[in-house]
């Protein structure tokens, strides 16, 4: 197949480098990388299986390329590339048939290698420990902050204190500010007694870990499953969670859909009777991007197979209450759902 990539995890993926300004070119059993004299060098080193290409003009080199190839037909994702980008591509290639194809690298991606696991697992435990590390900062030092400078010791706390990058902006949110699935930090304090929800990740060798846990703040806390809330109607939704995060996890088998999945989770919240406040799906593929494929949704026809890598995060969001979610990642292997 021919096609043209720009997102920098789909080139990441074909050649084992990418940046912020390249395109990656396969014409057949040819490949090339495409980049301006910033990255050259590194490039060179880097990338593998494509010869690299140095120029000032990125869209001027890749309209070369394709000139002066026997190419008829390639292939673009129209989620990376910009109507102005592909129309100074197309315009003057008119012999070639441009094929959009939307999340054609997500869904080249979406059975994961051994290797990818390992990572991703890794990526996991790593991020596990940050929780473990920003626990240890709230009982020290946590309480009476405001959720501002929580949500900042939470990135330091994740990062490993710059070791690693995130998978995405850290969710550090108190009482009825949880509530809103993805709250904004405020200037609410953290008080003994508070709900705290945290969903936070970061990154090893480029892949992505996810994790959301909910608790009560008291004495020696920490962000375990088994939370005891004072509230009766706050321990009833967290039970609730906990045990359709669980149903789902235990029963996912491969061969199922997404949205079979998503029941497995929902049916739980709904006939507790909360159904109506779990208001987001049951989860998302995990790998070089935060979100990929496969979808853990309603809608979702995708049919989960052995090697794909996914969240279970169900949850309940009572509009100026409360929020709960409790998410894992989890690979399906040996056709179960495994937490990593």
């Amino acid at each position: 197949m021919n096609y043209i990539l720009r997102d920098e995890n789909a080139v990441y993926y074909e050649c084992g480098y990418s940046c912020d300004n390249a395109i990656f070119v396969s014409i057949g059993s040819e490949k090339w990388f495409i980049t301006d004299s910033r990255y050259t060098l590194e490039a060179k080193e880097a990338v593998r299986g494509a010869d690299v290409v140095e120029a000032s003009d990125l869209f001027c080199a890749l309209r070369s390329l394709l000139r002066r190839s026997a190419a008829t037909r390639i292939v673009y994702d129209p989620k990376e590339w910009s109507v102005y980008a592909i129309g100074q591509i197309r315009d003057k290639l008119t012999h070639l048939r441009f094929v959009p194809k939307p999340d054609f690298s997500h869904r080249k991606r979406i059975v994961k290698r051994e290797d990818e696991i390992s990572l991703l697992k890794k990526a996991a435990q790593l991020g596990r420990e940050g929780f473990d590390t920003f626990a240890k900062y709230l009982n020290l030092s946590g309480l009476d902050r405001r959720e501002k400078r929580l949500h900042f010791e939470a990135k330091a706390a994740m990062s490993g204190y710059g070791e690693f990058e995130l998978s995405f902006d850290p969710i550090v949110a108190i009482g009825a500010n949880a509530a809103k699935p993805h709250a904004v930090p405020t200037d609410r304090v953290l008080k003994e007694g508070d709900l705290l929800l945290v969903d936070a990740g970061l990154k090893y060798k480029r892949y992505c870990s996810d994790r959301t846990r909910t608790v009560f703040v008291s004495e020696g806390f920490g962000f375990e499953d088994d939370q005891r809330f004072s509230s009766p109607r706050i321990q009833k939704a967290y039970d609730l969670v906990r045990s359709a995060h669980d149903r789902a996890i235990e029963s996912a088998r491969s061969g199922m859909t997404g949205a079979q999945i998503d029941r497995l989770a929902r049916e739980v919240i709904e006939r507790g009777g909360m159904g109506e406040f779990f208001v987001h799906s049951t989860g998302h593929g995990v790998g070089l991007d935060i979100h990929e494929m496969p979808y853990i949704s309603a809608r979702s026809s995708t049919v989960v197979e052995e090697g794909m890598v996914f969240t279970i995060e169900p949850g309940i969001y009572v509009p100026g209450e409360f929020g709960i979610r409790i998410e894992d990642m989890v690979v399906i292997s040996n056709g179960r759902a495994e937490i990593l």
